[in-house]
């Protein structure tokens, strides 16, 4: 029996000094994704739930469906490749997701989740803001294991941590006919902050240093929204992007609350509705030929009221449009997306962007 542990402990001991080896001859940075189906790469295959993405057309230029929402990659798989990685960052839920392949970050995301609990309950099963952050205590207990609390926290003081969540809580929450007659903006807006707030200041207190807070994007104009609301027309529907900016600004004045508040921490604030609102307004600068038709779609004036599936039309060249579905971007715009999160001012992301974070460096 002793031999036999003898033996387990140095096999653990190689491993270790692999691992150790590899992450100290790289310079990327940990990547642990928390969110919704905009950064989502396939937790809900595992789940059951009417939010998922693993069938085709979804995944048609990435090789085949993996669950993410979208064509291709998602922004956050764009990041990550452009930060220097060669590997995509797993979901938490896949069996492979296991050992020291979490050393390089993990991704929580879950379609159809949000910030308050309630939200997505007409799905089924989702994994929402609270049950993500419970994960990743598992996999930093795990980490620990592996590395000891001294290297995991070296580990996680460089991690990048992304959050992009908010979306479904007012689409599949507040602008629902039922919630509008119960609740003003106002409150159901400060009732997200209040539990958004708790819960950023949870993910520093497991240990998170530079965390990256995208905003809401203007979801008055995605197809679903311009279909859903009837005086919109073809246009951008008013309500929903008003609230989603009521909500935005508040957002900012937390994250610059948070930064003046946890001590050692660098929480960038992403504004992804004035990205997304210029490409639309702008898509033919950018090379697209459609901002309100999605390239997969089925039924509809805009063809934005059947999610993507099988049965749907899809386009000949999806880099000629903004939306891949009735919700979600293509890859060709989650890559402008991307680029200006990683290189742009402070109108796009603020104080610094994801480049520059990635290079921050923060003492314990």
């Amino acid at each position: 029996m002793s031999s036999l542990v003898s033996r387990c402990q140095v096999i653990v001991l190689l491993v270790l000094f692999f691992f150790g080896v590899c992450l100290a001859g790289k310079d990327i940075p940990a990547n642990f994704v928390f969110g919704d189906s905009l950064v989502e790469v396939g937790n809900n295959n595992y789940l059951a739930t009417l939010a998922k993405a693993n069938n085709f057309p979804n995944g048609i230029d990435f090789g085949s469906p993996t669950g993410r929402f979208t064509n291709g990659r998602t922004i956050v798989d764009i990041i990550y490749q452009a930060l220097g990685s060669d590997e995509l960052t797993p979901p938490y839920l896949a069996p492979t997701t296991r050992g020291p392949l979490i050393l390089n970050g993990v991704n929580y995301a879950s379609g159809g989740s949000g910030i308050l609990n309630s939200t997505g309950k007409l799905y089924g099963g989702r994994i929402n803001a609270d049950a993500q952050l419970d994960y990743f205590a598992t996999t930093r207990h795990a980490i620990i294991y592996w590395i000891g609390e001294f290297e995991a926290a070296k580990l996680f003081r460089s991690a990048i941590f992304s959050v992009t969540t908010g979306s479904n809580d007012l689409i599949t929450n507040y602008l629902t006919p039922v919630q509008r007659r119960v609740t003003s903006p106002q409150v159901f807006v400060d009732t997200m902050i209040s539990r958004f707030r708790i819960q950023l200041t949870r993910l520093y207190q497991l240990g998170a240093r530079k965390i990256v807070v995208i905003n809401i994007g203007p979801i008055g104009c995605i197809p679903f929204e311009r279909e859903s609301d009837p005086m919109a027309g073809y246009e951008c529907s008013v309500e929903p992007n008003e609230v989603a900016q009521m909500y935005n600004l508040k957002l900012k004045t937390l994250v610059e609350e948070l930064n003046n508040n946890l001590q050692g921490s660098r929480f960038v604030y992403g504004d992804v509705f004035r990205i997304v609102y210029d490409i639309i307004q702008n898509y033919s600068y950018y090379g697209f030929e459609s901002e309100k038709i999605p390239c997969c779609s089925l039924v509809g004036k805009v063809g934005g009221l059947i999610p993507c599936g099988p049965p749907s039309k899809v386009c000949m060249d999806r880099s000629k449009y903004v939306f891949w579905d009735p919700y979600h971007p293509t890859e060709a715009a989650n890559i402008i997306i991307a680029r200006r999160l990683l290189f742009g001012d402070t109108s796009d992301i603020y104080p610094i962007n994801i480049r520059q974070l990635a290079n921050l460096k923060i003492n314990a």
